[in-house]
């Protein structure tokens, strides 16, 4: 059976949670239902608050994405023997 629940939460906190729910496929129900069966089958309460990026690390995620995608980022090998000897020189 379900039930339904009713919950206060800021607009913006609600507005950011359903972001990361739809960049998930999720809905916001879907998201809280799932937290919420993890806490009853493990008993736990996990939260975390990832620490923002700094501009000097986001600069190098950026640096590294555009390398990956222009395909400078690394070499490529016929063999393994072509690749062994690259990493010796």
């Amino acid at each position: 059976m379900k039930t339904v629940m009713s919950v206060k939460i800021d607009d913006d906190v609600k507005a950011s949670a359903q972001e990361v729910a739809k960049s998930a496929g999720l809905t916001l129900s879907a998201l809280i239902n799932s937290y919420l069966r993890q806490v009853a089958a493990t008993r736990r309460i996990e939260l975390y608050a990832p620490e923002p990026m700094s501009p000097k690390l986001e600069a190098l995620i950026a640096e590294v994405e555009s390398e990956l995608q222009s395909n400078s980022a690394s070499k490529q090998f016929n063999t393994v023997e072509d690749f062994l000897s690259d990493i010796k020189k």
